[in-house]
């Protein structure tokens, strides 16, 4: 079995005119989630490696993650260039390219194409849009990553700042 931990960017900065897309930050709301999301997690997974897209925001975001989750700071994430996409195809490419021995892989990505992987692989979900900073969990009934399109996902876990109140 896997299990799939997706976290989806806090909310971005739209105010720089001209702001190249990879290079657009987090507004005071994304400067709050993220810790707020760090520290909500940690009170209930373990700490692990997390691979995020290289967007400053994604950065930012885990960067907050960190903050709030102080026994992930330490930890050797991976910023990976494939995760800067808004595809479930592209997302699913690299998820069936990683190695059996991760057992539980942990995200920080973008939409629409988190959204649609949750939809994609626990299609009972029903998650009509991942918010900013939200988190879904993933448990996913294979033993092999390059089988993903053919396994049954459940949601074990789904957690939004709007949450946390």
């Amino acid at each position: 079995m896997k299990t799939l931990h997706l976290l989806r960017h806090a909310k971005s900065d739209w105010s720089g005119p001209g702001v190249d897309d990879r290079d657009r930050g987090l507004n005071a709301r994304g400067e709050r989630d993220a810790p707020l999301m760090g520290a909500a997690l940690a009170q209930r997974l373990r700490p692990q490696v997390i691979a995020v897209s290289p967007a400053r925001r994604a950065q930012l975001t885990l960067a907050g993650v960190c903050s709030g989750w102080p026994a992930v700071a330490g930890l050797s994430h991976r910023t990976e260039e494939a995760l800067y996409t808004f595809s479930v195809g592209d997302l699913l490419a690299w998820l069936e390219s990683q190695p059996d021995s991760e057992a539980s892989l942990f995200l920080i990505g973008h939409n629409p194409g988190l959204t649609d992987l949750v939809n994609w692989l626990a299609p009972k979900a029903g998650l009509v849009n991942l918010p900013t900073a939200g988190y879904v969990q993933l448990h996913l009934a294979t033993d092999h990553w390059r089988e993903l399109r053919d396994c049954d996902g459940e949601v074990l876990l789904e957690l939004f700042p709007r949450d946390l109140g």
